[in-house]
C-alpha cells in the first residue's frame, strides 16, 4: 500500500504537488481551469473576515463572499469559538434514536426568524438536499396523485440528479436522469405561470401541480422577481392547492438587506422556504427546508411517515453542524446582517454606478441588492477574431466572448490588486461584486476604486494580456 500522508505532511505540501496530486486523483482539468484566472497558483496560509493571506505573503480582499458561505467572513470569532466549545466538552456527535438539544434548538431559531406558521423544518447537510427535501415534502402533501412541478427557466436549484432537472441554468450542457414531470416557465411571468398550471389540468378542470419552485432573487442571473409576481405566486397557489417553494439557499442571512429576500414584503409567506450556504456560519456543512407547519402536518406528521421525511442523510442533526448554525443565526441577528448589507449597497450601489457611466465601453449593466451585485461587461469587436481562433467548442458558446472578457477582469483585478472576484455560469454571465458582510467601507471604496483602474485600462488590452497569458502557460 502505499504510504499515507499525515496532517502535517498535508501541510507542507507545495503548490506544485498539491496541483500534481490533483491531477491524479482529483481532477486534471480543474487545475488547468483555476490557474488560468491567476488562482491556483499559492496556498492559503489563513484567513480572517474579508482577507485571505497566502503563503508566499499576499493578503487578498475576498470579494466572492464564498459563493454566498461567507455572510460571517472567515472564521468568524464566535462562530471559532462555538466549534470549540462543543469538541473541548466532548459533545456527542450523531445517532439518530437520541434526541439532540442543538437540532431542537435550531429548530425553535429557524421557527423564530421566519414569518407566520413555517415552523417545522429538516436540516440535511447541502443545498441541494433541501431543495430534493422540499419537493419530496410537496409531493407526499399531495398523496402522490399530482404530477407537475414548476420552476423557472434560469433557476439554479443544485446539481444532484433531482435538484439538476429542476435547474434551468445554462451550464446544463449534458442531461442527467431527474425528476420527472417538470414544467419550465419564464421567470416572473405570472400570466406564464398560470397558463403553465392550466394546461395541466384534466378534463374536470382539477389541477396536476404539485409544486411551484421559485428564487425570488436569482443569485446566478442577477434577476428578482416582482411583489405583484411573488404575491399572484402565492395567490396562485393557495387558489389551487400548490405547495410555493421559496429558494433562498445563496440570498438568506442578511445578504440582500433583509433576512431573507421575500421577507422585504409584509404579509408573503411561502409554504416552504430552502436554505444553506451562510447559514452554517463559514464553518458548517448544513442546510434546512423550513415549511409551514399545516404542509409538514399533512405530509408527515403520523406514526408510519415520520421517518419517511429523511433525504437520506445519516447526518441529520449533526451535532456540531447544528450548533455552529445556532450561533451563526445568533450573529446574524445581533450583528444585524441585514443592515450591514444596505450599507454596503450605500456605497456599492452609486459606485459601481458610477463606473457603468465612466466606462459604458466596458459596462453594459449593473444591478443588484445589499451585498449581491452583478457588473455585465461588454465584449468588445475585437474579439470576434478570437473567437474565431477558439477551439471549436467554445466557438460555439454564443456567451464565450463574454465569459472571456470577464475572465480577463476577474484576472487583472487578482493578479494587479489583490482583490478576489468571480463569475457566475449562468444568464449573461456577470462578474458577481458579493462581499462577506463583515466588510468595512474602506474595504468597499478600495474594491471600486481597483476595478476603476482596471477597467480604465480597456476590455481589448485586458483580453490580450490575458490570451497570451494563458497560451504561455499551456508551454
Amino acid at each position: 500500500m502505499t504510504e499515507l500522508l499525515t496532517i502535517d505532511d498535508a501541510e507542507q505540501l507545495s503548490v506544485a504537488e498539491v496541483q500534481d496530486l490533483y491531477r491524479k486523483h482529483v481532477n486534471k482539468s480543474q487545475v488547468s481551469l483555476m490557474t488560468s484566472f491567476g488562482f491556483g497558483r499559492e496556498l492559503v496560509d489563513h484567513a480572517e473576515g474579508p482577507w485571505i493571506h497566502t503563503r508566499d505573503g499576499r493578503r487578498i480582499l475576498d470579494f466572492t463572499g464564498g459563493v454566498g458561505v461567507l455572510n460571517h467572513g472567515h472564521n468568524h470569532p464566535r462562530i471559532l469559538a462555538a466549534r470549540q466549545r462543543f469538541q473541548q466538552q466532548r459533545r456527542m456527535e450523531v445517532h439518530k434514536t437520541y434526541f439532540s438539544p442543538y437540532l431542537a434548538a435550531l429548530s425553535h431559531n429557524l421557527a423564530a426568524v421566519f414569518p407566520g406558521d413555517l415552523d417545522m423544518s429538516f436540516l440535511p447537510n447541502s443545498g441541494a438536499e433541501a431543495v430534493e427535501g422540499a419537493v419530496k415534502l410537496a409531493y407526499k402533501y399531495h398523496g402522490g396523485k399530482r404530477n407537475t412541478i414548476m420552476r423557472s427557466d434560469i433557476s439554479f436549484h443544485g446539481k444532484l440528479l433531482g435538484s439538476g432537472s429542476l435547474t434551468g441554468s445554462s451550464q446544463n450542457h449534458f442531461t442527467f436522469p431527474g425528476i420527472p414531470g417538470v414544467v419550465s416557465f419564464p421567470y416572473d411571468d405570472l400570466a406564464a405561470v398560470q397558463a403553465a398550471v392550466d394546461a395541466t389540468r384534466d378534463r374536470r378542470g382539477k389541477c396536476d401541480v404539485y409544486a411551484i419552485l421559485i428564487e425570488p432573487f436569482s443569485a446566478s442571473t442577477m434577476r428578482w422577481c416582482s411583489e405583484e409576481f411573488l404575491r399572484g405566486l402565492r395567490e396562485l397557489c393557495t387558489r389551487e392547492d400548490i405547495v410555493l417553494i421559496f429558494d433562498e439557499i445563496y440570498t438568506g442571512w442578511g445578504k440582500t438587506g433583509t433576512m431573507f429576500y421575500f421577507m422585504r414584503y409584509p404579509g408573503l409567506i411561502p409554504d416552504v422556504v430552502t436554505t444553506s450556504k451562510s447559514f452554517g456560519g463559514g464553518k458548517s456543512s448544513i442546510s434546512a427546508y423550513v415549511a409551514r407547519r399545516p404542509i409538514f402536518h399533512k405530509a408527515y406528521e403520523s406514526f408510519n411517515d415520520a421517518l419517511l421525511q429523511s433525504t437520506s442523510t445519516t447526518y441529520y442533526g449533526f451535532g456540531e453542524e447544528t450548533a455552529t448554525a445556532i450561533e451563526a443565526i445568533n450573529v446574524a441577528v445581533e450583528e444585524d446582517f441585514p443592515a450591514r448589507a444596505r450599507d454596503i449597497e450605500r456605497i456599492l450601489g452609486p459606485g459601481l454606478a458610477r463606473i457603468a457611466k465612466e466606462h459604458p465601453d466596458a459596462v453594459a449593466e449593473v444591478r443588484g441588492a445589499g451585498a449581491l451585485w452583478g457588473v455585465f461587461l461588454d465584449a468588445p469587436r475585437v474579439l470576434d477574431l478570437v473567437t474565431k481562433l477558439a477551439p471549436s467548442g467554445l466557438a460555439k458558446d454564443p456567451q464565450f466572448g463574454t465569459k472571456l472578457v470577464t475572465c480577463a477582469v476577474i484576472s487583472a483585478l487578482y493578479r494587479d490588486h489583490d482583490i478576489y472576484t468571480y463569475y457566475t455560469l449562468n444568464g449573461k454571465n456577470p462578474l458577481v461584486v458579493g462581499p462577506s458582510l463583515v466588510t468595512g467601507t474602506a474595504e468597499v471604496e478600495h474594491f471600486l476604486d481597483r476595478l476603476d483602474q482596471t477597467l480604465a485600462q480597456g476590455l481589448p488590452r485586458l483580453v490580450t494580456r490575458f490570451v497570451k497569458e494563458k497560451v504561455s502557460s499551456l508551454w
